[in-house]
């Protein structure tokens, strides 16, 4: 069957912002059979711009998009093997995220209940390395299966392959816009090690009677859904920035003049910083612009909102003030998570 392709079609219900932009092209891809057709019998993927558009929930459009937007539709999940330890899943690219986690969840394998009603698909999970609560994907993923646009060719990477690093991976890097993620084997676990410590997630377990995998799912949902807007009444792309990571030595000058600021230990002498808690200490929680279109939540100050029918060019304004904000506050610089287009 010929794939779906269609064109000049607005991508307000494809990207979780709401952005009302329209993209030339809008392949609909199912199976590596399909993005043969595309290179040979669709649009030229090798002379125009090109991305691959999942659930959408991590993409700021600031225009109409003349390329080729690849949209993976393909949702299938299947055990591929399992012992008494661990099980194997296979899930496709197109598969929504927090059904993949409920499915694991329902079947007691552990291992991404902390990633409990993140937004977007399971390709997305691969590309930007995902993470909340102490837990990221790349702790599970055990191997991603790639077509490449050159020829619908296909290859596998291995965990250690992908270049995992916080909300980043070869996808997101050297492999962008070179393969299409088809699907993401997981290995989840019998044996289960929660991990319960980070956040607020041990004073909301404090609610349960039990401590397993579907408490700890619903007791993430629970913080989650009061803390963030959904997408659904409320135009966002979730955490808008990363948290930054900086040297001790910076670190230990902040502190003298703010004590109290939270950092987490990373790599190569350097610590993590809550970007959240630096936006809400510059006063921005809760800012919306003079249009009243587009600002921070009011809930959550790592999220910035489309309040009614805000431009892309709208959102990002409000992103620039944050980041010079907190560079002129912190000598900190905040960068992205989302992806601009």
């Amino acid at each position: 069957m010929t794939p779906i392709t269609y064109q000049n079609i607005s991508l307000k219900p494809y990207n979780t912002f709401g952005i009302d932009v329209k993209a030339r092209y809008l392949c609909l891809y199912e199976k590596p059979s399909d993005l043969q057709h595309f290179i040979t019998k669709g649009p030229l993927l090798r002379d125009v711009e090109m991305i691959i558009l999942g659930g959408g929930s991590n993409q700021l459009f600031t225009r109409d998009f003349e390329g080729v937007i690849i949209h993976p539709v393909n949702k299938n999940i299947k055990v591929i093997s399992e012992d008494a330890d661990y099980v194997c899943v296979k899930a496709d690219a197109g598969v929504t995220w927090d059904n993949l986690v409920a499915y694991a969840v329902e079947n007691n394998w552990g291992g991404i209940e902390n990633l409990s009603d993140i937004p977007g698909d399971v390709g997305a999970s691969a590309v930007q390395n995902i993470g909340a609560y102490g837990v990221e994907a790349k702790d599970c993923i055990l191997e991603v299966n790639l077509v490449s646009f050159a020829d619908a060719s296909t290859r596998t990477l291995l965990n250690a392959e992908c270049q995992f690093d916080y909300r980043s991976s070869i996808f997101k890097n050297k492999f962008r816009n070179r393969y299409l993620i088809d699907s993401v084997t997981f290995k989840l676990t019998k044996k289960h090690k929660f991990i319960t410590h980070y956040g607020s997630v041990s004073e909301e377990l404090k609610k349960f009677d039990a401590l397993n995998l579907k408490n700890i799912r619903q007791a993430i949902i629970n913080i989650r859904s009061s803390k963030l807007p959904n997408p659904k009444e409320i135009g966002n792309g979730g955490s808008f920035f990363k948290n930054p990571l900086v040297s001790e030595y910076l670190l230990e000058k902040l502190r003298n003049d703010y004590p109290e600021i939270p950092s987490y230990p990373a790599t190569n002498d350097m610590v993590k910083l809550a970007a959240g808690w630096l936006i809400e200490q510059c006063g921005l929680k809760g800012y919306m612009n003079p249009k009243q279109t587009a600002g921070i939540h009011d809930k959550q100050a790592l999220v910035i909102v489309n309040k009614g029918n805000a431009s892309g060019m709208e959102i990002v304004d409000v992103a620039r003030l944050v980041q010079n904000k907190v560079y002129e506050k912190f000598d900190v610089c905040l960068e992205p998570e989302v992806i601009i287009n």
